[in-house]
């Protein structure tokens, strides 16, 4: 269950159908959901998911969701009316701000969820694609061993 775990992307969006990354795990591997049900995780995850446990691959469920670039909460404090509702929303904690005070996104905390975004009212808080770079960049194919020579 570490194993399965350690690959799942640690959104805790539930996406999934289960509340965070560790229940779909243990859900895994007591064999009572598929592999294919993480968006955050998307084609990589399931791949590497199939490897450790011996399953074939499958596409990702079309009923819990489209795999998205990774991104990032961004809110516009300016339009920001401090109601907390975002705060309380958040399952890492990565929005700070007091009661009818501004709020802000810790970015480097942030996991991309999503779940701060329905409970605002005044719609201040949009998702920002994370840009790649040289330290985040992934090769986008499956990467094929070489046969041994004999």
């Amino acid at each position: 269950m570490e194993k399965i775990d350690a690959i799942l992307p640690q959104t805790q969006c539930g996406q999934c159908g289960f509340p965070g990354c560790r229940p779909y795990a243990t859900a895994i591997a007591g064999g009572e959901a598929e592999i294919n049900q993480c968006p955050p995780g998307g084609e990589e995850g399931i791949r590497k998911l199939a490897d450790l446990l011996g399953r074939e691959f499958k596409p990702l469920s079309a009923e819990h969701g489209v795999e998205k670039p990774k991104s990032v909460a961004v809110i516009d404090e300016q339009a920001c009316i401090g109601c907390t509702l975002c705060i309380q929303a958040c399952p890492v904690d990565a929005i700070v701000g007091a009661a009818k005070q501004m709020h802000t996104v810790v970015a480097a905390q942030c996991t991309g969820c999503e779940l701060c975004l329905a409970p605002c009212p005044v719609d201040c808080i949009r998702m920002e694609p994370i840009e790649e770079t040289v330290d985040t960049w992934k090769w986008k194919y499956p990467v094929v061993p070489l046969r041994q020579a004999a």
